[in-house]
């Protein structure tokens, strides 16, 4: 269905978007398939719909389906208008006779192209290359091997190429050279401007072409060679630029004009909500605009939150400070790494095969590598192998595998802070700002004598490091003291703190905190550093740090530390009893007298009992969910204790508990519990996978308190330990295990008997994760509603007001102890929408959903308006008893040929001349079928059927359908309109509306099911004698065959050829005066079998409810 809809005429592509999101909902789609089918929906040039791929959400999508629809209005204004042929005229456009048709033939011989050898003039079957083997249209050579998988280096431009580099930026501005103005393609991703040869040749009094040997690359890897070069002066935006400009033929580009990537670098490229405009370099004077070249581009969909700074004046100072960021890098430290080892027994590896595609990207960044510097060629003993890891994005990272390195290398610790001391220079604070710093290990550089400890070898030869790489052990410890000596001055001025790669900048007012936050990005631009610009926060009231949670000067234990426990649901059966008991269990020694609290919990997995969760069992539950999130179970974090993380995996979610060793009674304590539902994809890991992923999930959460200490993992998968020693191990898990050599960890199995407590966190996952963009539309709802803004003032005013509490600029209200975020009325019903259409859930699901999230008042009132408004619910629920609705025939005409009702059948096995459907035609009155295998359910191929046909019969006074996508779409309706016909559709949900098709598809069914049972791709050969037999077939409706009752004779067959020519001899003689009688006749019999259908199944239906208005 999806891969059928196409984007109307009529239709704006934020309506198809909404419309196939829609559709989605119907079964498991996942959101980068669904970016896939409106892609393939839209009518257009691959190269102008490029622009729409690498979205990494629905969100980012948008954002460009939005600057794509302007590109093609603004295309759309400037191109030469092409003839319309539709509704305007009903001159026929004719054919011109072909005075020589053996002419004709070599003209359509000559368009004929040979998918062998690639030349025109003759098929592939006829090639003469045919025995050298398949031609490579990327170096032209007979041989093996296709362009994909050439191995030859490309030395040309990438000019549109279909990768997320290269398509994000696109929209059109008007170029003019000499006193020609050019609508013209601004693409980033073209490293070359073009021209098209037809405006080359208006420009006038340019210099002859110069031949140029560059190859220019467009989609599907072909190679265009440009016609010439030619150098002149071009104006953008009233600024000149000397280019470059590469002539192609017309039918290269899509565009008349292409500016590239070597006029961009001459400007300062801005990029507002409304277009791209080109500044001189110094330009530094807009105020809403986003700066192409800084390290961190922010969209429309990226925008960084500051409602929650008050002052206007300072909003707009933060935003100048990140508009105006960019890493400089004028200056250095002087930190090195240096690679101690235990062993003096060289590590070395063979080079690992890779395909030859994966071969390229390695090649390819080797080569980048070594361009700056970062490698250079080695002949050292040691050798470790190289791995290609996928990201999330889909596209691959080179990462080297050091594991055997990184198992004999002395590990350095660089001293971490006191914890209580940071937490204490915060606690006399009021304002923060914090800062995430991207990866930024190639500023350090490796020590000469360690540098071919870091050699890795690939089919090409053997590299090692001049800079440090991400995959060695050390790297973080290196990387931090490089940190702490970047940051040297501004920390002894207590100006900021580090903790890891944490920045927090602490003030005791706005102003001050803007202050700092200039004097921190200065340094960090001198040194060259990049941020993770949506990561940071800036001009905070309240932030969470180390697991507390820092407001108005005040150290609050932080509630995402125990929100696994306290968010934990309530049993609904012993199995659930049994679970919650493992977890708490675990810690009964630290639970004074916990047999006695836990009695009506363990009582209930008595033999013999009935589960029961009554008052008893509630206050049991509830008593022992405060005791775990509070001393003397739960503990403060000590960087000096022993560490243990506990994990655990099932396909429902996963858990993970950080616990230290208390320094009061040396026992394991929980430090912060850990929960989370695992996704749709994740569900269809292997149990191995899950497990493995639950450890990487684990040790993200945990990274502040284990990176830079020995800890313990204990998990109940005996696999885990043995895959992070082999050699060889998947893509996948491959991204895993280099992910953990950041950390000094231990690996310890224990049974899954040992492990309840975690195993209890992992199969009742609850922690609802609310996506970034959604607790940005509520934020922006609240600031938009009146009631909710008049709750925020008066709690500015005093501390308390009905329960409603604020954290972190958003509205919460407390209701038995857990904190509802306030959803404001503008969103309610879009928010009980979505979460009611996840599954179309009952109101008591749908309820359940977000009850323990959200606050909305009268919640259950209106889930229940929702759910009555639900069409689809509406159609799937069907009432017991006495059904609603009753039958109402179609009146018929006595006329055949007035009425068809047409449908789609299949789709059904896919023949060898791709048939894979048949369009049903049956006259309403004659009951005269006919059948039509098709290859698809589009509207041109129905409207080319219903052409044939009309060329023998003519066209019908009315169709009748249902509102499939060919029946529903402009084109059709266009055609009924132009042909006079009448297009009726049936009510979405009931057939047998148009039940006579229904009941005729139901046969054709049968008999294909059983007669092409040998080779059901043979079906298609049956429609013409099905066809026959069922128009000869008798009809108790009309008391004769279809056939007769639309010609008046009998239809001939080989069986009674004889019989039928004596009877046929009678009938023409009586033709005229029995015709109508005839027909009258069979419409009596409609009628009355009409009738007898309406009573009998009026008796078993209610009248309708009417609507009162």
């Amino acid at each position: 269905m999806l891969s059928k809809r196409k984007l109307k005429d009529d239709e704006s592509l934020e309506e198809y978007f909404l419309k196939m999101k829609q559709l989605c909902t119907r079964g498991n789609v996942e959101d980068t398939a669904l970016m896939q089918y409106v892609i393939n929906g839209i009518s257009d040039s691959v190269i102008r719909k490029s622009i729409l791929y690498g979205c990494q959400n629905l969100s980012e999508f948008k954002q460009k389906l939005r600057v794509y629809e302007k590109m093609r209005f603004d295309y759309d204004k400037v191109k030469p208008n092409k003839p319309k042929f539709g509704n305007e005229t009903k001159d026929r456009i004719k054919t011109p006779k072909i005075e020589n048709k053996d002419k004709f033939k070599d003209t359509k011989l000559n368009n004929i192209r040979c998918f062998n050898c690639g030349a025109l003039g003759h098929k592939s079957s006829v090639c003469e290359n045919k025995i050298k083997g398949i031609k490579c249209f990327k170096c032209n050579k007979f041989g093996d091997h296709l362009a994909k998988d050439c191995t030859i280096k490309k030395e040309h431009s990438n000019v549109a190429v279909d990768k997320t580099t290269s398509c994000e930026n696109l929209t059109t501005k008007i170029v003019r050279i000499n006193d020609l103005n050019i609508v013209s393609l601004i693409d980033t991703g073209s490293q070359k401007t073009l021209i098209r040869k037809s405006i080359f040749d208006k420009i006038g009094e340019i210099s002859e072409l110069e031949q140029s040997n560059i190859k220019l690359s467009g989609l599907g890897n072909a190679s265009v060679k440009p016609l010439g070069i030619f150098k002149t002066k071009i104006i953008i935006d009233d600024l000149e630029f000397e280019s470059e400009i590469c002539v192609v033929s017309d039918s290269s580009p899509s565009f008349d004009f292409i500016v590239g990537c070597n006029v961009i670098n001459q400007c300062t490229l801005i990029v507002s909500g409304k277009e791209i405009k080109f500044t001189k370099p110094s330009d530094n004077s807009l105020s809403d605009s986003f700066l192409i070249n800084v390290a961190e581009v922010m969209t429309h969909e990226q925008e960084i939150d500051l409602t929650h700074i008050q002052n206007k004046a300072h909003q707009e100072k933060v935003l100048n400070l990140l508009r105006n960021y960019k890493p400089n890098k004028i200056k250095k430290i002087d930190v090195k790494m240096n690679i101690r080892l235990t062993s003096d027994i060289p590590i070395n590896s063979s080079p690992r095969r890779f395909p030859i595609i994966e071969k390229e990207i390695i090649n390819e960044q080797i080569e980048q590598w070594l361009k700056d510097k970062i490698i250079r060629p080695s002949t050292s003993e040691y050798s470790s192998p190289v791995v290609l890891v996928k990201k999330k994005d889909g596209s691959s990272r080179l990462c080297i595998d050091y594991r055997r390195l990184n198992k004999i290398t002395v590990r350095e610790h660089f001293p971490l802070p006191l914890i209580d001391d940071l937490l204490d220079r915060l606690q006399s604070t009021n304002i923060f700002s914090t800062l995430d710093l991207k990866n930024a290990f190639f500023h350090v550089d490796i020590d000469p004598s360690s540098k071919k400890y870091t050699s890795f070898v690939t089919d090409t030869g053997q590299y090692e490091f001049n800079k440090m790489s991400f995959c060695l052990t050390n790297s973080p410890s290196v990387f931090q003291r490089y940190i702490y000596n970047v940051f040297r001055d501004l920390l002894k001025e207590n100006v900021v703190m580090i903790y890891l790669d944490d920045l927090v900048i602490f003030s005791e007012n706005e102003t001050q905190g803007i202050e700092r936050l200039q004097r921190v990005l200065k340094t960090a631009s001198e040194y060259g550093l990049e941020l993770n610009i949506m990561k940071c926060q800036f001009l905070k009231r309240e932030i969470e740090f180390l697991g507390h949670r820092i407001k108005d000067g005040k150290l609050y234990t932080s509630p995402l530390k125990i929100k696994a426990v306290m968010n934990f649901p309530e049993p609904k059966c012993t199995k659930d009893i049994r679970s919650y008991l493992g977890l708490t269990g675990y810690f009964r020694k630290f639970i004074p007298h916990y047999s006695a609290i836990a009695k009506p919990l363990s009582d209930l997995l008595k033999k013999d009992s009935n589960f029961s969760f009554g008052l008893k069992e509630r206050e049991s539950f509830n008593e022992l969910k405060q005791i775990l999130s509070k001393e003397p179970v739960l503990c403060l974090y000590n960087p000096k204790s022993e560490t243990e993380i506990h994990t655990d995996a099932s396909i429902d979610g996963f858990g993970a508990c950080l616990l230290q060793k208390s320094i009061v009674d040396n026992q394991l304590h929980p430090v912060y519990y850990m929960s989370r539902k695992t996704s749709d994809t994740e569900r269809k890991y292997s149990s191995y996978e899950l497990e493995v992923m639950t450890v990487i999930e684990a040790l993200k959460k945990f990274r502040p308190y284990v990176l830079g200490i020995p800890f313990k993992i204990v998990t109940d998968c005996i696999a885990f330990k043995q895959t992070m020693n082999k050699k060889d191990i998947s893509s996948k898990i491959a991204r895993w295990a280099l992910m953990l050599e950041e950390y000094d960890y231990i690996i310890e199995h224990r049974q899954g008997t040992r492990m309840r407590h975690v195993d209890a966190l992992s199969r009742n996952p609850v922690c609802m994760i609310i996506q970034d963009s959604l607790t940005l539309q509520i934020l922006k709802a609240q600031n938009s509603d009146e009631n909710v803004k008049a709750i925020k003032d008066l709690l500015k005013i005093k501390n308390q007001h009905d329960d409603y509490i604020i954290k972190g600029d958003l509205l919460y209200k407390s209701i038995k102890g857990n904190d509802l975020l306030v959803v404001p009325e503008d969103m309610q019903m879009s928010l009980i929408r979505s979460a009611h259409e996840k599954g179309h859930f009952s109101v008591k699901r749908t309820e359940d959903h977000l009850i323990n999230e959200f606050y909305i008042p009268k919640l259950k009132q209106k889930i229940e308006k929702c759910i009555s408004n639900c069409i689809t619910c509406i159609l799937a629920s069907k009432k017991q008893g006495k059904q609603e609705g009753e039958l109402h025939p179609i009146p018929k005409v006595e006329l055949p040929l007035d009425t068809y009702h047409v449908d789609h059948l299949g789709p059904l096995e896919s023949t060898n001349k791709n048939y894979k459907h048949i369009l049903c035609v049956i006259d309403s009155f004659t009951k005269f079928v006919w059948l039509y295998p098709t290859k698809s359910t589009s509207s041109q191929e129905v409207i080319s059927k219903l052409e044939l046909q009309k060329s023998v019969f003519g066209n019908p006074r009315r169709i009748i359908s249902d509102k499939g996508s060919a029946f529903n779409s402009k084109e059709f309706d266009d055609y009924c309109s132009s042909e006079s016909i009448q297009h009726l559709s049936v009510t979405t949900g009931l057939p047998r509306a148009n039940g006579q098709v229904e009941r005729l598809n139901s046969t054709v069914i049968s008999v294909f099911s059983k007669l092409s049972k040998d080779d059901p791709t043979k079906w298609f050969k049956l429609v013409p004698e099905l066809q026959r037999i069922l128009n000869s077939t008798y009809q108790r409706s009309i008391n004769l065959t279809p056939f007769e009752l639309l010609v008046c004779v009998k239809m001939r067959d080989k069986t009674d050829l004889k019989l039928r020519e004596l009877i046929e001899e009678e009938i023409r003689s009586n033709f005229q005066e029995s015709r109508e009688n005839l027909r009258k006749d069979a419409k009596q019999q409609i009628l009355k079998l009409q009738e007898s259908n309406r009573k009998t199944y009026n008796l078993r239906r209610n009248p309708p409810p009417t609507n009162k208005k």
